[in-house]
């Protein structure tokens, strides 16, 4: 398993758009991929998931991976997420 931390930059967090950004890069990996908020965790590819957790401009969120391209998955999502989504 591989985890990283990142604080979300962009002002309104992972609203509808940002959040399906980030999900369809979530989607381009084979590993398991999660978002975690204090202590809720949620399938870093389910747009109602990701949604569920209600994250805002300048909250800390972790990205987890388990799989075969874990590494690539964390970094290219920490990458989007630090990007701002280019808002």
């Amino acid at each position: 398993m591989y985890v990283k931390e990142v604080v979300v930059q962009n002002q309104v967090g992972l609203h509808a758009r940002p959040a399906t950004f980030f999900i369809q890069k979530a989607n381009e990996f084979k590993s398991s991929i999660w978002v975690e908020k204090e202590e809720r965790r949620v399938n870093a590819k389910s747009l109602l998931g990701v949604l569920s957790l209600g994250i805002v401009g300048g909250t800390t969120i972790k990205v987890l991976a388990d799989g075969s391209d874990e590494g690539d998955a964390v970094d290219s999502l920490i990458k989007l997420v630090q990007s701002g989504f280019s808002e």
